[in-house]
């Protein structure tokens, strides 16, 4: 069924090049590249690197979750390659416990620490350091490009050359770059999650930024891990109406016209590969579409099986609901209930991280 289901999508090829050529292991660098060239049409670029970057802790509260953890808010100053200096807060729990620390950085929608998408707690029992940022402190969720990041990488230019996911996907790097100094944090188990718009940019940070050992995109729909061609619920042009600043402007061109895209939302996904890659859908988010995001991560596996991993292991048939699909590289679920990011999602993902 899955098989004839991606079929009737009529999606490009993700293992041709734009000009026919076959893609093999010893060329997907090149491939990616030129994948990357190309869903640049949907975000456009982010950012430059900063020159450098420094870290100062605001607080700190070393009795944190009964004991059992310590919670910092530390200021991330960035020297930006353009000129001037960009700062925002990341808040981090991290566990008292021996060794490595396998570490989760969550895109959220506040700095609120625990959050209604964040069970600190819990995740501090599983073991896991989780250092959260809130979106809006990079850049604000409308079309001002005036404000925080955009205003030294959008301004009067407004989403022409990139939308607000590509600033918040570069912000996730910094919070990244700032993890990997902590003597505490597991350097080879560092994934990036976000839920909705957040995850989708999620998928962008993780499928940019090699460092990521693993990307989990919750319910991230329309333009994020859902296909566009052939999608229910959401489409381009119903995101764009709503919120055309997430996206380059350019991508106002494929509005009712997802035929004419040069790749799909596998394409981005695929960027993940061979790394840990999550997907997880809600049954009652039909606006997301979790048909068109669990068959992304079919269309992806091959990029995976390219690599010498396996991708999405199925039983070529639709998922039920809250089964886990947990064997290869690419994991889902599709959780009962609304559009949420809950703690069935997160404990979900934290088994998916722990297979071997």
């Amino acid at each position: 069924m899955i098989k004839e289901l991606l079929i009737e999508r009529s999606l490009p090829e993700l293992l041709s090049f734009c000009d026919g050529r076959k893609v093999t292991k010893e060329n997907w660098d090149e491939r990616r590249t030129e994948i990357i060239d190309l869903i640049s049409g949907e975000y456009g670029s982010l950012p430059e690197k900063p020159l450098s970057i420094s870290f100062r802790t605001a607080s700190e509260e070393k009795q944190f979750c009964a004991g059992k953890a310590r919670l910092t808010k530390t200021m991330l100053t960035s020297t930006l390659a353009g000129g001037g200096e960009f700062t925002f807060p990341v808040y981090s729990v991290i566990p008292k416990k021996q060794g490595k620390l396998k570490t989760f950085i969550l895109i959220n929608f506040r700095d609120s620490v625990p959050d209604r998408y964040l069970p600190s707690e819990e995740l501090c029992d599983l073991g896991y350091a989780v250092h959260s940022f809130c979106y809006t402190d990079v850049s604000s969720d409308d079309a001002d490009y005036n404000n925080g990041l955009a205003k030294f990488y959008c301004g009067e230019e407004g989403n022409s050359k990139r939308g607000k996911i590509a600033l918040w996907a570069w912000a996730a790097m910094r919070v990244l770059d700032f993890v990997l100094t902590l003597p505490e944090t597991d350097k080879e188990n560092i994934a990036v999650a976000g839920h909705s718009r957040l995850g989708k940019t999620a998928l962008l940070a993780g499928g940019l930024d090699t460092r990521f050992s693993a990307v989990y995109s919750n319910n991230s729909g329309c333009s994020g891990a859902a296909l566009s061609r052939e999608k229910n619920g959401e489409r381009i042009e119903d995101i764009l109406t709503g919120f055309p600043y997430w996206f380059k402007q350019s991508y106002d061109a494929f509005s009712e016209k997802e035929h004419t895209l040069p790749f799909d939302q596998h394409f981005l996904l695929a960027l993940t590969a061979p790394r840990k890659l999550y997907i997880a859908s809600a049954a009652l988010d039909g606006w997301a579409d979790p048909v068109s995001e669990f068959l992304a991560a079919a269309a992806a596996s091959p990029a995976y099986e390219l690599l010498g991993v396996k991708g999405l292991i199925t039983n070529a048939v639709l998922p039920k609901e809250n089964e886990l699909f947990h064997k290869g590289n690419i994991g889902y679920h599709l959780r009962s209930g609304t559009h949420y990011l809950s703690r069935y999602d997160w404990n979900a993902f934290a088994k998916f991280i722990e297979k071997a």
